[in-house]
Order: structure tokens, then sequence, then C-alpha cells
């Protein structure tokens, strides 16, 4: 008996364990390689001084693509929405404030059945925009999300659309 109980408890570990890497992998997101064809919701600059400075200071371009575009018209956004967070480091050149290199490349993507804790959102950090260098994983819970929570009257999104 003793030899049917160590098998069956192999197996439920077994089991256990592929149905946890399936559920990891499943919730990686995936880098959007064709995001500047989407419609370019808005950009801005934080500059020095600004309380997200240290973290987030420097250009943003934000992408959104078609489903996320129908989200920033109606106010909510429905699976299948993706947005990119395009950050690159900004200079002061003649009086002007000009691009420089990538950053990050942040994405949100709305999915209710793979993000259910996070009211539907993924995320996902591309540090300097390559794609296999994700900085945020496992933990967009705390990263990322507990930020956009501010934000539920707009369906977790900071950025809006401007007619």
């Amino acid at each position: 008996m003793n030899k049917i109980t160590n098998t069956a408890a192999i197996i439920v570990c077994i089991g256990f364990l592929i149905v946890l890497s399936t559920q990891a992998s499943d919730e990686s997101i995936k880098y959007p390689s064709n995001y500047r064809d989407w419609t370019h919701i808005k950009s801005m600059v934080i500059q020095e001084g600004h309380p997200l400075h240290t973290s987030f200071g420097g250009i943003h371009h934000i992408y959104a693509n078609n489903q996320a575009l129908i989200g920033y018209q109606s106010g909510t956004f429905p699976d299948g929405s993706v947005i990119v967070f395009d950050l690159l480091e900004s200079n002061e050149t003649n009086n002007a404030i000009i691009e420089s290199h990538r950053k990050v490349l942040g994405v949100m993507e709305k999915d209710i059945q793979k993000y259910p804790y996070t009211a539907g959102w993924g995320f996902e950090g591309f540090e300097a925009g390559e794609p296999n260098n994700r900085i945020v994983g496992v933990n967009y819970k705390e990263a990322c999300f507990t930020c956009h929570i501010s934000q539920k009257e707009n369906d977790y999104v900071f950025s809006k659309w401007r007619d």
C-alpha cells in the first residue's frame, strides 16, 4: 500500500508542477513587435521635479491595438486589448526635448480568464525594449497593478482618449 500511496503522491506532485508551469507560461505577455503600427493615443514628458521622475522620467508614447482603441473610446476595455507604454530617455538640446534610447517598453494586456485577480489586466516590462529582457514577470500584481488600482473608474488605465 505504501508504494501505491508514494506513486500517487508523486503523480499528484508532477501534475501540480505541470499545471503551475502551464499557468506561468499562459500568463506571460508576448512582446508586441508591431505596436508602432497601432493607434498612437498620446505622448507626454516627465521631467525632473515630477514625483515619478526617478522611475518614469523621459518621453512616453502610448499605443493601442484595435481592441484597446474601442476601450479608449467607450471607457471599457474588452478582452484582447493591448496597450503599450514606450518610455524613452529624453535630452534637451537647443531648447527642444528630444528622444534618446529606449528605457522600457511596458505592456498591458486585457484577458479576464488569464488575469482574474487584477481586474483582467496582465502587465510586463521589457527593459530597453528587448523582447527577451523581461523585468516584471510574475510580480506584476505588486509592481504594476497596485498603482493602476487608483484608475479603477477608467478600467485601470491611466491614459485617456483625446478627441
